[in-house]
């Protein structure tokens, strides 16, 4: 017999929200975290803004000065998601057996700023003179296992590399991991942080970024027809998962229930999407199946939603192929058009906040939907938070490489 595995913590490091009220709560406002690119100097780029953390302090989540300089900002933003996380669960960690507690975080690139100083190094004062610190600083599995060095967390410990659903597998495998009885408690989800002139040039050369430099706030927009491209964005979401028997055993505060997991692949290109929208489908329909669920039970889609052509016409296309006739009922949302595109941790991020619509009973918004596009036909929840009692939300996360990933989570009852 399967376990059921619920969901008894969250955490969260955003642009619009360092913890789950501030973001949360900027999301039911249509809060946009998008502006201009602070981190470096951005003036030759075709795209010169993101959507940056902001007031990060590393520090305030237990990370003493002397480890700042040593971890990369992709595994800080882990630690501290995964101390909210911890705390906001109630977990007792000195009633824990920890050799039950795993660890696994997504991520799609791990640390390129540590690639990008030390390369600089490497040219101009030679080999000698690298970081010791360089690998176990950009290698993308150190957040799942700084984590787990932090909390003591002995259990399944993995990473998921599957660029932007990278957090939504690392959050279907460890569902899995709890729903065959090899870990009690699971700390899962993306993150990331790679805001850098490499990263934000290669997006850039491949004309996914948008262009719309002078007005920030208004350049990701999901759905709409004048949609030009993705606003890179870094933080983390995590979640903690719990077997409902361990759960109830500690009298904990159960969120949400986690019924249902699918991933596909669209086996068709390295960055474009398959224009029968088939892959995506299929992962719907798969999660929904490992749900028990029909299309007409799901209330809300948080979509994959870029805003950029090509993804959102075949996201579209991919919900009406797996929906039926209940996609024109459906209500669908991207919160990319606030927080822009976490790219490995929006996964994280994003089924978060479908555990938040369940719990407050609020949907958050698409919003800079202003021009109707006819291959966009759906309710998007256009520009305001809709109020409304939701009892299952589908969490949707596309990849390059043609990954796909759906996740189902309903109201435990």
């Amino acid at each position: 017999m399967k376990k059921r595995v619920v969901i008894t913590g969250l955490g969260v490091i955003s642009p619009v929200g360092n913890d789950t009220q501030s973001f949360w709560q900027s999301l039911k406002e249509g809060k946009s975290g998008v502006g201009p690119i602070t981190s470096f100097d951005a003036t030759a780029f075709d795209s010169r803004i993101a959507a940056e953390v902001k007031d990060f302090d590393p520090t305030h989540y237990g990370i003493s000065l002397k480890d700042v300089k040593r971890t990369a900002k992709f595994v800080q933003f882990a630690v501290a998601a995964a101390k909210q996380a911890v705390e906001s669960s109630g977990l007792d960690l000195n009633k824990e057996d920890r050799d039950r507690i795993g660890v696994i975080i997504g991520s799609g690139i791990g640390s390129l700023r540590t690639i990008e100083d030390e390369h600089k190094t490497l040219l101009s004062k030679g080999p000698s003179r690298l970081s010791p610190f360089l690998i176990p600083m950009l290698i993308i599995n150190e957040a799942s296992g700084v984590v787990a060095i932090v909390h003591g967390f002995r259990g399944p410990n993995s990473c998921v590399a599957t660029a932007c659903a990278s957090g939504s597998h690392a959050i279907g495998d460890a569902y899995r991991i709890i729903l065959y009885g090899d870990a009690d408690v699971m700390l899962t989800g993306g993150t990331e942080s790679c805001i850098v002139p490499t990263a934000v040039g290669g997006f850039c050369a491949l004309k996914a970024l948008s262009t719309s430099n002078d007005n920030p706030q208004k350049a990701s927009r999901p759905f709409d027809r004048g949609r030009n491209g993705f606003v890179m964005a870094e933080g983390c979401g995590l979640v903690v998962l719990e077997s409902l028997e361990h759960a109830q055993k500690r009298n904990a505060h159960i969120i949400a229930e986690i019924v249902g997991f699918g991933m596909t692949c669209d086996a068709y290109h390295v960055t474009a999407p398959d224009p029968d929208g088939r892959g995506a489908a299929q992962a719907m329909i798969i999660a929904m199946k490992d749900a028990q669920m029909n299309p007409s039970e799901i209330a809300y889609i948080n979509a994959h939603g870029t805003s950029t052509k090509l993804n959102d016409k075949i996201e579209t296309l991919s919900m009406k192929k797996a929906f039926g006739e209940s996609a024109k009922k459906v209500m669908v949302s991207s919160i990319k058009s606030m927080t822009g595109h976490l790219l490995g941790a929006a996964g994280g991020v994003e089924f978060l906040t479908c555990c938040l619509v369940i719990k407050d009973g609020v949907v958050p918004p698409t919003i800079n939907y202003e021009q109707q596009d006819p291959d966009c036909d759906l309710d998007y929840v256009p520009n305001t938070a809709r109020k409304a009692h939701v009892s299952a939300c589908m969490s949707n996360s596309l990849g390059f490489g043609g990954h796909n990933a759906s996740l189902i989570v309903k109201r435990f009852e």
